[in-house]
């Protein structure tokens, strides 16, 4: 489960052919926060400033988002919070320079950043959905998870007792298809993270500042 991402930044969206958001975002992104995502409106792709954690239709507290930031693939379209978007097959894609993940080194947890070897961002599979909340349109989106307990890479995060999830990354090549989907088809793009492009390393939180 991904709690916390590094998005794409603006000066290197070129590099997954994309023109810049207008928007500005935090570096760090963890559930509740503003962040970029991409989807296609009438096949055309389009930025959107969203909150990382889902708000559904029928919600309407911004503190909400800190419960849905990820959602299984396995109940996705059967959860209260998701099934909505998953309904309209609201698809969407969260461009990332590195995703944070718990590592546990001797029993303790160690933040670990996850990200390409050859230092490319990378686009992860999500749904999204808006509600209105004091009279203005507020867009979030989720990222959607599988199981990873089997997986040589990922199975390395997370409490040793708990169930291994992992990201679903979308390849260049499917990225339009992926956006483009409806419900039916969306299975077809849960792909198993990569082995052998993707590597990961030890990156404390940053100390907040005194001053």
């Amino acid at each position: 489960m991904c709690a916390n991402y590094e998005p794409i930044s603006k000066d290197r969206v070129h590099l997954l052919d994309l023109f810049e958001p207008t928007f500005d975002y935090k570096v760090d992104v963890y559930p509740g926060y503003d962040c970029p995502l991409i989807f296609s409106k009438d096949g055309h792709i389009e930025w959107r400033q969203v909150k990382f954690g889902m708000i559904p239709t029928w919600q309407h507290d911004l503190k909400f988002s800190k419960y849905t930031y990820n959602a299984r693939t396995e109940t996705v379209d059967k959860k209260p919070s998701f099934r909505h978007a998953w309904a309209k097959s609201q698809f969407a894609l969260i461009p990332v320079e590195k995703i944070y993940e718990p590592r546990y080194v001797n029993g303790k947890a160690e933040r670990w950043g996850i990200y390409r070897e050859d230092g490319l961002p990378f686009t992860v599979a999500a749904i999204y959905d808006s509600t209105m909340i004091d009279g203005k349109q507020i867009r979030s989106m989720s990222m959607l998870t599988i199981n990873a307990d089997n997986h040589a890479f990922m199975n390395q995060f997370h409490k040793p007792e708990d169930e291994k999830r992992s990201i679903i990354v979308i390849p260049d090549k499917y990225r339009n298809d992926w956006l483009n989907c409806k419900k039916e088809e969306a299975h077809q793009f849960f792909f198993e993270m990569p082995l052998g492009e993707f590597t990961a390393d030890y990156f404390p939180k940053p100390r907040k500042s005194t001053n």
